[in-house]
C-alpha cells in the first residue's frame, strides 16, 4: 500500500516509508561576538547562520540562555567546532556537549581539547570539533548546551563573526 515497502533484515518484514525518510532537519548556528574566558552554556552572540547561500532543512532548533532544544524526535547529530585564540599560550582549553534526558541533570556527551602554545609575537590559534549522536525521544525533556573551558589561562577567547562562522553548532535529524 501507499508509503510501505518490503526490507529483507533476515526475514521479509513490512515497513513503513516513513520509517526510512532519511534527513528532515538541518540547520547551522554561529557564534557572532567572541566570548573570553570560561562559558557555561555558550549563551550568547548566537545567531542562525544567514550568508553564502545559506539553507537549512525543516524546523529549526530553539535556543533560549544556551539551552537547545529540538524540534521533533528523533536520532539528532550534534556537530560542534570552536576555533580559539589568545595572545599567550593555554595547555588545557576544552570545548564540550552535554546533553540532558530529563531537562534537568546535563552529562558530557563528547568533547575536544586543543593546545595554545604562541610563537614569537603571533597570536597562538586552534580549533576543537566534537561530534554527538544523541537519540530525542521526547523534546520537552531532551536538550543540550554547549560549554568552553580554559583550565590554564583564562583569557583565551572563542572566535565569532556574522559573515562568516569561527565557532559554530550543526544539528541534523538523521532520522
Amino acid at each position: 500500500t501507499t508509503n510501505q515497502f518490503l526490507k529483507f533484515t533476515g526475514s521479509t518484514t513490512l515497513a513503513s516509508a516513513a520509517d526510512n525518510a532519511g534527513i528532515t532537519n538541518a540547520s547551522q548556528w554561529r557564534l557572532t561576538s567572541g566570548l573570553t574566558g570560561a562559558t557555561d552554556p555558550v549563551s550568547a552572540n548566537l545567531e542562525k547562520v544567514d550568508t553564502d547561500g545559506y539553507a537549512s532543512l525543516g524546523s529549526d532548533m530553539t535556543v533560549s540562555s544556551g539551552i537547545w532544544t529540538f524540534p521533533s524526535t528523533g536520532i539528532w547529530i550534534i556537530k560542534a567546532h570552536a576555533n580559539v585564540y589568545l595572545n599567550g599560550d593555554a595547555r588545557h582549553t576544552h570545548f564540550a556537549i552535554h546533553t540532558t534526558t530529563d531537562n534537568s541533570s546535563y552529562s558530557l556527551a563528547a568533547s575536544g581539547y586543543a593546545f595554545l602554545q604562541q610563537t614569537q609575537s603571533n597570536t597562538a590559534q586552534s580549533g576543537m570539533d566534537t561530534d554527538f549522536i544523541f537519540d530525542v525521544t521526547n523534546v520537552t525533556t531532551h536538550k543540550c548546551k554547549f560549554a568552553f573551558e580554559n583550565l590554564t589561562n583564562s583569557n583565551a577567547t572563542l572566535d565569532a563573526g556574522t559573515a562568516v562562522s569561527y565557532t559554530w553548532f550543526t544539528f541534523i535529524r538523521l532520522r
